[in-house]
């Protein structure tokens, strides 16, 4: 295992590498932007070192700035989280050029996967099922409209360099697509400095279900189990829970089958997410992977007992996954909610704010992943998760009971600050999503005046 761990990283998921580091006996270094001088990471870390001002391309975003730490530090591996670098091969192979050890799947694998349209190939080569679309990019709009003629409306625009719910626009006039065409490849090059785009076929009625899987380098490749993320806004998660309501056991054990042959096929190490949509009649459809820790990764840690970031960096020192290769079992039920500072009411527009109460929930079975506090600034540089609020249930309808009761007590107030956690008591009363029946659906449907509602995926 390693002795020095630098996480490349900010906010709560920071905080919870170096956490896990430490009660592994790995030594922790942080970077940090200006304006994060004082946070909860700097302070938790064995040492901490400042990269840059609050632009993230001049600081989180900064492969040079962060390897010179690295180096400067004593540290063996980068622990990258999730967001910013953490699925840039580019910077993968940065640090394996330096005699770093990047805590992922190899560099030459995390560059196929990161191009959707090259997955969707490699996928549909190891027999994954997959909703009709492109086979590759798509060069121009007339391409565009040929092709989703023959696909079928509606069709979704994606970006092959997307991640993170962006880069994407929702089709149902064949008049329309064009514009849309051209809006997701100035959006994309915007984002992802790519501006390549691809086409697939879009599920009005469908549930977001993905696979956590565990690979290593001793021939051991296993699933955690599924996780839903149907309660999205403009296709980013605001919910996550597992199991999945109302999925037949067969399906499940089906879709971690697809899901391990799918990463074995193309030499996957690591934690990483099988994304599928399932439509109304049970039927599942790959969609993307993500080859990092994800936001929702609690969830599966509360029913399998199982720490994912140690399990990470486990495999990246070279150790075999706790498990082995056995099936691990799970139990019960979990629910996460992300409080963001942000406002339903307007379109789910972000808050910033200065912070003058964070008074999180206690209580038995509940767990709270965050770096804030009273007197914290949330700033418009950064992505706008101010929490994350989990909980384990014997059942689904405990789990429910238990998150509802948890996040009328979470305290999050400031100037000019909105949360979700008022939205998210409505979307756990809601009784579609009670009944287990509700799909991607279900905020825009909630919030029919949403200024920009989108149907998610």
């Amino acid at each position: 295992m390693f002795k020095t761990v630098l996480v490349a990283n900010r906010g709560e998921i920071a905080l919870r590498v170096i956490r896990t580091c430490r009660e592994l006996g790995i030594r922790t270094v942080a970077v940090y932007s200006t304006p994060d001088r004082d946070s909860a990471a700097v302070r938790a870390a064995d040492e901490a070192f400042h990269i840059g001002p609050s632009e993230p391309r001049r600081s989180y975003l900064n492969p040079a700035a962060i390897v010179e730490v690295a180096l400067r530090a004593g540290a063996e591996a980068v622990h990258p989280g999730y967001g910013f670098l953490s699925e840039d091969p580019d910077f993968a192979e940065i640090c394996q050029s330096h005699g770093l050890t990047f805590v992922g799947p190899p560099a030459e694998v995390m560059a196929r996967l990161g191009d959707k349209a090259v997955c969707r190939g490699l996928m549909a080569d190891a027999g994954l099922p997959m909703l009709p679309g492109s086979t590759g990019p798509v060069d121009t709009a007339a391409e565009a409209v040929r092709l989703a003629g023959d696909i079928g409306y509606p069709v979704i625009v994606k970006a092959t360099a997307g991640g993170g719910g962006r880069g994407m626009s929702v089709v149902r006039d064949p008049d329309d697509l064009p514009a849309a065409y051209a809006r997701t490849r100035r959006t994309a090059e915007v984002l992802f400095g790519d501006g390549s785009v691809y086409l697939e076929r879009f599920l009005d009625r469908a549930r977001h279900v993905e696979i956590q899987v565990l690979c290593d380098t001793h021939g051991n490749g296993v699933h955690l189990g599924e996780r839903d993320c149907s309660v999205q806004r403009r296709h980013q998660k605001l919910l996550e829970e597992t199991p999945a309501p109302g999925l037949p056991a067969g399906t499940v054990e089906r879709m971690g089958a697809a899901a391990v042959r799918g990463a074995r096929a193309v030499g996957f190490l690591g934690a990483g997410t099988f994304e599928f949509l399932v439509d109304g009649d049970g039927d599942f459809h790959f969609m993307e992977i993500n080859g990092r820790i994800q936001v929702e990764h609690p969830v599966t840690e509360a029913v399998t007992g199982l720490d994912l970031v140690a399990e990470q960096l486990r495999v990246a020192s070279g150790l075999p996954i706790s498990t082995g290769g056995q099936e691990v079992p799970r139990r019960g039920a979990a629910i996460e909610c992300r409080i963001n500072a942000e406002d339903p009411g307007r379109g789910f527009v972000p808050t910033p704010g200065v912070l003058a109460e964070f008074a999180p929930p206690g209580g038995p079975f509940t767990r709270v992943d965050s770096h804030a506090s009273a007197g914290m600034e949330i700033t418009a540089d950064y992505d706008s998760l101010v929490a994350k609020l989990v909980v384990w249930g014997g059942d689904r309808d405990e789990a429910i009971a238990r998150a509802g009761r948890a996040l009328a007590e979470f305290r999050v107030a400031g100037p000019g600050i909105a949360t979700t956690a008022g939205f998210l008591l409505d979307v756990l009363a809601h009784p579609r999503f009670r009944a287990g029946t509700h799909t991607t659906g279900l905020v825009s449907q909630m919030l029919p005046d949403d200024p920009a509602p989108a149907p998610t995926t």
